[in-house]
């Protein structure tokens, strides 16, 4: 039997997908945990992967699930007890654990971005692709209801052409928090900036063909690795520009506006995962918001993901769409380092996030992490 006959076999007998978290931080265990409780229709939690003892103990306990330490990981891929992970480490570990659960024929759900380098992102792609398990990015915006909403909108021209975007990204990130940590893929860019990017991108349907970038660092201790913050402009086909702000060192701020030829289309917020979201068409003096309610939007993911697994259909965002994002992040990078505009070769795009992938479930509540802080306090 070849590996993927075994695979196929091993989860279309299955109801359910069997999960591992690799990486308890905090949005693991206040996110991606308890999401797992508003998705047991396609999947269930089987395992925990931490380095820290009382995580293991207290979460494991919580959770009813075994436990592993990053030393064990390989082992417990080759027991046959896990069908995916889901991979929450930070962005310079995404690599390395993802390329283990490939060889181990267990598929891949990860956490954006999808790696820190190109490179990184390249070979994750190529690795699962050659082993035939499904990786996907874990954008879960495409799977929510407003954002999902926001491009029916514009492709249906409630705003005429849309010609403009703009955003804004920023919060307040703690000292010694590992986002400021350039080892372990920090920055505001690849943090938080990625999702005005991805939303650029599936707003527009289209892929950026140049981009120019600012960064501003200050004398600030916390940004002595990392910029402060990120002024970044992409041109697309079209005529189109878009532009946004991310940064670490600002009030919190998450929305953008999408701009055409007869209105313009507001989200704010825009990128949250726990809070309403509101989006305001403005047309000929008149105005319409829209409150997209609070939804579990990690454990869509999870759903969306395990359909995928036990019924062998490709992800949308799928590891290509993370890797397209490397790709600009890593061209923003070189024109805020090098001073200059970088062109960018646009690759094939063929699947966007569709209004038919919205899914709803309520949220779950939040939980107190274990030694995992938030990256701000305020």
């Amino acid at each position: 039997m070849n590996l993927l006959t075994k695979l196929f076999t091993s989860t279309s007998k299955r109801q359910t997908v069997r999960f591992a978290v690799v990486g308890l931080g905090n949005f693991a265990q206040t996110a991606i945990l308890p999401a797992f409780a508003n998705a047991t229709d396609k999947a269930e939690l089987a395992a925990l992967i931490t380095g820290d003892p009382e995580k293991a103990k207290k979460l494991g306990r919580k959770y009813s699930a075994p436990t592993y330490d990053y030393e064990q990981y390989e082992g417990l891929l080759a027991t046959g007890d896990i069908d995916a992970v889901y991979i929450a480490v930070p962005n310079s570990e995404h690599r390395k654990y993802t390329e283990a659960a490939a060889r181990a024929g267990v598929h891949v759900l990860c956490e954006k971005p999808l790696a820190y380098s190109v490179e990184d992102a390249e070979a994750m792609v190529e690795a699962c692709r050659e082993a035939k398990v499904h990786l996907m990015t874990a954008y879960r915006l495409h799977f929510e209801e407003g954002n999902l909403a926001a491009i029916t909108a514009i492709q249906s021209g409630k705003i005429g052409d849309a010609r403009l975007f703009t955003s804004v990204h920023t919060m307040q990130v703690d000292a010694d928090n590992i986002r400021t940590d350039l080892s372990l893929g920090g920055g505001p860019l690849e943090d938080i900036g990625i999702y005005c990017l991805n939303a650029a991108r599936y707003l527009f349907q289209s892929e950026p063909t140049e981009v120019t970038a600012f960064a501003i660092r200050g004398k600030d201790r916390r940004f002595k690795e990392v910029p402060e913050g990120v002024s970044a402009t992409l041109r697309f086909p079209r005529n189109r520009l878009a532009t946004f702000l991310c940064g670490f060192g600002e009030e919190k701020v998450s929305e953008y506006r999408v701009i055409g030829t007869e209105g313009v289309l507001k989200m704010d917020p825009a990128y949250t995962w726990n809070e309403d979201i509101e989006q305001t068409i403005s047309r000929n003096e008149k105005a319409k918001t829209t409150t997209f309610e609070h939804r579990d939007q990690v454990a869509a993911e999870l759903v969306y993901f395990s359909d995928c697994v036990l019924n062998n259909k490709k992800p949308e965002p799928s590891g290509h769409e993370g890797y397209l994002d490397v790709r600009i992040i890593d061209a923003l990078r070189t024109s805020y380092t090098k001073h200059r505009t970088v062109e960018i070769e646009p690759l094939t795009k063929k699947r966007r996030p569709h209004a038919s992938q919205s899914i709803k479930r309520k949220p779950v509540r939040k939980p107190k992490p274990v030694k995992a802080p938030p990256p701000s306090n305020k």
